[in-house]
């Protein structure tokens, strides 16, 4: 990311959140320490390889830790870096806009 050039700070966020998963996961992750089966089944709408692919991508950026525990099966858990909380407010922000907006439009959002 450091080779880029941004013209505008917002694209900077964009970056590293951008797309329809992410901010979705960091969502979930705000809520506390989830395993990665726990995020499959609030997610039902995104494919395995898709929700793999997102959390590699914000585990490298440093805003998702993975934690994996040596049991049988193997325990995977993710939650949230420093710098992951550190979104908590954008989201946050997103999540109250969402529902707004949601409720002018007659959007039915399903926990």
């Amino acid at each position: 990311m450091t080779d880029k050039r941004y013209h505008c700070a917002v694209e900077v966020t964009v970056d590293l959140i951008g797309g329809k998963w992410k901010p979705v996961i960091l969502a979930h992750l705000k809520e506390g320490v989830r395993r990665y089966g726990e995020l499959r089944r609030l997610m039902p709408s995104t494919s395995e390889k898709m929700l793999v692919q997102q959390l590699r991508e914000l585990e490298a950026e440093g805003l998702v830790r993975r934690s994996v525990f040596d049991t049988v099966p193997p325990q995977v858990e993710y939650d949230l870096t420093e710098e992951g909380w550190s979104l908590v407010p954008v989201l946050t922000a997103m999540y109250e806009w969402g529902e707004k907006r949601a409720a002018r439009a007659g959007i039915t959002v399903q926990p």
